[in-house]
């Protein structure tokens, strides 16, 4: 089995007049829920080997938060998963398909319409992802990322 773990950014400061949308930090709050969604991790032994981010703001500063729990990973920011379709972000996933635990970093509604696609089948099918939000999906080991493949392992928010 591999994992794939989904990571939604923790909640961010609203846009000021003029500033663009991939420039909005995290706020005090989101801060601190990045900081508990690596504690979750490291908790739960959920430490990815390789992740994948977000180019916006809110996000790698998520991400530090994680990674300044849980340590050093290799870690790349891919542009394509800024607005993503889930079927942009199964393709990704599925071109790091030798990790063993991938984390990404991203938004909705991509990551959680991602989630429903892959534990059900269905796009349509999503509940929601809160801000900080982590999902963890289990899929079998070489295989292709399709539809309905993904057990959903475990689901936290702060």
């Amino acid at each position: 089995m591999r994992e794939l773990i989904l990571l939604r950014h923790a909640h961010a400061v609203s846009a000021n007049p003029g500033q663009a949308d991939l420039d909005r930090p995290l706020s005090p709050e989101g801060l601190a829920e990045a900081e508990a969604a690596g504690r979750w991790l490291a908790e739960h032994g959920l430490v990815p080997d390789c992740v994948l981010c977000s180019p916006a703001r809110r996000t790698r500063e998520t991400l530090e938060a994680v990674l300044g729990v849980v340590g050093y990973v290799d870690q790349r920011l891919e542009p394509a998963i800024y607005e993503a379709t889930p079927g942009t972000l199964i393709a990704l996933a599925d071109a790091h398909g030798d990790s063993e635990r991938l984390l990404l970093v991203g938004h909705n509604p991509g990551l959680e319409q991602l989630l429903a696609l892959l534990s059900s089948g269905q796009s349509g099918d999503y509940r929601g992802m809160p801000p900080g939000g982590i999902a963890v999906l289990s899929m079998p080991a070489e295989t292709a990322i399709e539809p309905g493949i993904a057990k959903l392992a475990a689901f936290w928010w702060p």
